[in-house]
């Protein structure tokens, strides 16, 4: 039989039931699709994901990459991997088709990033990574550029990324220090180092092109300027011929998870012979990146929803299986022992398991929805459907990736000390999650974002619309009587969310920015929470108005549960928010006030 580490069943809900991608055909640009296409796209990037991805996801982290010599050696599954990405369009699936791509909507191309990550997430970030980079070149290039990159990076032969951090920068990219100095022959020179650069190097492709941030020398301070270059590893000379580009990976980190995956240190132009390619107009760099950074954010959030479904399908899997003790209320020894699933506590972690999964896959689909909406309409809809899709981005990102992990850590505690040992994949899912809360950006940069920047945006447009989205949603459920009592508690958490949201623009009136973003990062939680139970109460709502209909007992079954884990988030969940509003309403200034040596002993 064949492993579970998803639901094929609640794809199928959230796409056609509950978000109605069909819908999108009706648009120019998906006009060539219907129900029946999607589906022969998810099939086939199930069976990719079951017969390629799955049997090596142990096997990756085991044997992870090799730094030998300057070049990193990954498994050797990475090429066959690749060259089925290119054969079968999945570098490309939404980019255009007169470019190679399937120009697929995102909410499918989601749901086959979400299969790809759930079968095995380091190998799922290799096509992914060249995605994004292959769109920001497609989005900022020039003719020559897209012709000579596009079509070896869609086809699996050249690896994309991007290169931003550096040692002594992080996330502070206005300190970056890689250097592009001008030349009179149509290239920049590049001098820099850069780290933490995800599949930077590796011997399954022919090249590697990065997209990388650099400033141009003389440049203006801070990140007014910096700019975006096209820095392949290996450049093509006069001839057409690959040659080195004087790009050296100078070493690999070792981690604690996402193994499978190198993260690559590159010196750059150690002998003053790299050649970089400005990517659109000089110092637009950090404005270009942010599209392929706010893509890698959702999919950071995807990979997290992903890694928390195939440890919940192996925690429930194990405790359906495990024999151990009797119910609570039997006392005879003599009585078989019962499967842990029969007990309360079992079950309550797996509920929390399933509502934190399936909830924020919701959210993710919820934003899928919103980018395939601004790429198809215009004007006050455009704009609407791109304020809402900024707005949820760090949330969408964060919420999945931090709560995804404690997700995980129920399913492992199903396991008891089996779980601990990696004779069952629960301790290796718990260390490729870990990643997500850090990488594209901290939790913590999200937290800013969120309340620094998203709230406030136009004017708080973005911040109302979600409040209108969410009241919508409450405004149909209350026709519903048996989600009368959930909406209210919705209706209740977002006026506590408003509340919380109007004191802390008061205390940003006040100018001081370190009081007002002191404890954002509980901000995001709180809206995280809300969020994820809006997308519960609109799952009821298609769940409550299916089971008016005459179904067979699977179906019962599926819907059922959906409410089960609903009902589970609204009474679990939700109202963890009055504790973090509390803390929100008292702007008192503790972790502002205390001092760097009071922390020593």
């Amino acid at each position: 039989m064949a492993a579970k580490f998803f639901s094929e069943r609640n794809l199928r809900f959230l796409l056609y039931e509950v978000f109605d991608v069909e819908a999108l055909t009706r648009y120019d640009a998906y006009k060539e699709y219907d129900a029946k296409t999607f589906n022969m796209v998810l099939k086939a990037a199930m069976e990719l994901a079951q017969g390629l991805l799955y049997p090596v996801f142990q096997e990756m982290d085991q044997h992870p990459p090799e730094l030998v010599g300057d070049q990193i050696k990954v498994h050797p599954s990475i090429r066959k991997f690749l060259e089925e990405c290119g054969q079968g369009g999945w570098i490309g699936p939404r980019m255009p088709i007169e470019w190679g791509g399937q120009q697929l909507p995102q909410m499918i191309t989601h749901t086959c990033e979400f299969i790809f990550a759930a079968a095995n997430y380091s190998a799922s970030v290799y096509p992914g990574l060249t995605t994004g980079a292959a769109h920001l070149i497609l989005s900022f290039g020039n003719e020559e550029m897209k012709k000579i990159y596009l079509p070896k990076m869609l086809s699996g032969k050249w690896q994309g990324t991007m290169a931003l951090t550096e040692s002594e920068a992080g996330s502070s990219l206005a300190d970056i220090t890689t250097e592009a100095e001008p030349t009179d022959q149509g290239y920049y020179k590049i001098r820099g180092q850069k780290i933490f650069i995800s599949a930077g190097d590796h011997d399954a492709v022919e090249n590697v092109v990065h997209l990388m941030l650099a400033k141009i020398k003389g440049a203006p301070a801070g990140v007014k300027g910096i700019s975006l270059f096209v820095v392949p590893k290996k450049r093509l000379d006069e001839n057409g011929r690959l040659v080195s580009n004087d790009v050296v990976t100078s070493g690999i980190f070792h981690k604690l998870g996402y193994r499978g995956s190198p993260i690559a240190q590159l010196s750059i132009g150690d002998n003053d012979d790299c050649h970089g390619f400005l990517v659109g107009e000089p110092h637009q760099g950090l404005l270009q990146m942010f599209q392929m950074m706010n893509e890698a954010r959702i999919g950071v959030g995807i990979g997290a929803a992903a890694i928390a479904s195939a440890a919940y399908y192996a925690a429930l899997d194990y405790s359906k299986k495990r024999l151990q003790g009797r119910r609570l209320s039997t006392k005879d020894p003599a009585v078989p022992q019962v499967p842990i699933i029969e007990h309360p506590d079992v079950k309550r972690m797996l509920l929390f398991q399933r509502s934190v999964m399936e909830g924020s896959l919701a959210l993710l689909m919820q934003c899928g929805k919103y980018a395939d909406l601004a790429d198809v309409l215009t004007g006050d809809e455009k704009e609407r459907n791109e304020l809402l899709l900024d707005l949820l981005t760090p949330v969408a990102k964060s919420y999945p990736s931090e709560m995804g992990l404690l997700s995980i850590s129920q399913g492992l505690q199903c396991l008891g000390g089996s779980g601990y040992c990696d004779d069952y994949p629960l301790e290796q899912h718990y260390r490729d999650m870990r990643i997500h809360p850090i990488h594209e950006g901290t939790t913590g940069i999200h937290g800013l974002d969120l309340l620094g920047r998203k709230v406030v945006m136009k004017g708080g447009r973005a911040y109302k619309l979600f409040l209108e989205e969410v009241q919508k949603t409450i405004r149909e459920s209350e026709t519903l009587e048996t989600l009368q009592s959930n909406t209210q508690k919705l209706k209740d958490s977002l006026a506590l969310l408003q509340k919380v949201t109007s004191h802390l623009m008061g205390v940003r009136e006040k100018g001081i920015p370190e009081l007002f973003l002191a404890d954002a990062t509980l901000y995001l939680e709180l809206f995280g929470i809300v969020s994820v139970a809006w997308q519960w109460l609109v799952q009821a709502t298609v769940v409550v108005k299916a089971l008016r209909n005459g179904l067979g007992d699977a179906e019962v079954n599926f819907y059922n549960g959906k409410l089960f884990a609903f009902r589970y988030f609204f009474e679990y969940e939700l109202p963890k928010i009055e504790g973090l509003a509390k803390r929100l309403m008292n702007s008192d200034g503790l972790t502002v006030d205390i001092k760097p040596e009071l922390f020593s002993d």
